[in-house]
């Protein structure tokens, strides 16, 4: 393969948002370095999507291990000598899904479940982040979509699902703060809310397919120079925060 192609990580990606991610933006000529922490899910995810003729290669992440971290960049810049898009996708939901809720009011919200919310959909993205944007400043250019959530949004904000809510609120906060600090690099960073899609989280009674919910993750990954940043996205819209 023409080593010129973009270059796409994406974490959390045997499954659900992250396979139809890297399934579109494969589609659309990127070389997607498909990540999970399940080496023989991620691996039968990439033979997938290799079989569909997609230019997609598998490495093992996992988020919350540096040791795992550190290697994914090694290979990133040795193996392919960068990287032009970060797709901060892995996640929990330690409340359970939507339409199976467990434990799901704060009341009931044990640090753990809000540990294990930080640990993955906070802490993960920001170390990504930390090792992503020295290979896209010495290169120019980069594009960091980090999948949030409507839940997240102050403007909206109920009840119930509160780790999930607030480990997304914090991520929101990375998005705005990573974003200023790396204006005028050619760096663009957004969240986005995918909606209530069925996933595996997501559950089986929501109305949106990934493939639908995905659109919004691609456009974002694929911004022209002169795109938002900072902002937060749903269906190529501006949301409230």
């Amino acid at each position: 393969m023409s080593d010129t192609r973009p270059i796409a990580a994406i974490s959390g990606a045997n499954r659900g948002l992250g396979f139809e991610t890297a399934r579109q933006l494969g589609n659309l000529g990127f070389r997607v370095v498909l990540t999970s922490r399940d080496g023989i899910k991620g691996k039968a995810a990439t033979d997938k999507l290799q079989s569909e003729g997609l230019d997609v290669l598998y490495h093992p992440l996992d988020v919350e291990r540096e040791e795992s971290r550190l290697r994914l960049f090694e290979y990133l810049e040795e193996r392919l000598g960068r990287l032009d898009v970060l797709i901060n996708n892995a996640g929990v939901m330690p409340e359970g899904s939507p339409d199976q809720p467990q434990h799901a009011s704060v009341f009931d919200t044990d640090l753990d479940q809000l540990r294990q919310s930080m640990e993955i959909n906070l802490y993960g993205p920001l170390r990504l982040c930390q090792q992503a944007v020295p290979i896209m400043r010495r290169n120019g250019y980069g594009r960091i979509v980090n999948v949030s959530s409507g839940l997240a949004q102050l403007s909206e904000m109920r009840g119930a699902f509160a780790a999930y809510r607030m480990s997304k609120v914090a991520l929101n906060a990375l998005t705005r703060i990573v974003a200023a600090e790396v204006r005028g690099d050619n760096i663009l960073v957004n969240s986005v809310s995918p909606g209530w899609v069925r996933t595996r989280m997501g559950g089986t009674s929501a109305p949106r397919a990934p493939v639908e919910a995905v659109r919004g993750i691609t456009w974002l990954a694929t911004l022209d120079d002169d795109g938002p940043s900072g902002g937060f996205y749903q269906d190529r819209m501006a949301i409230p925060w």
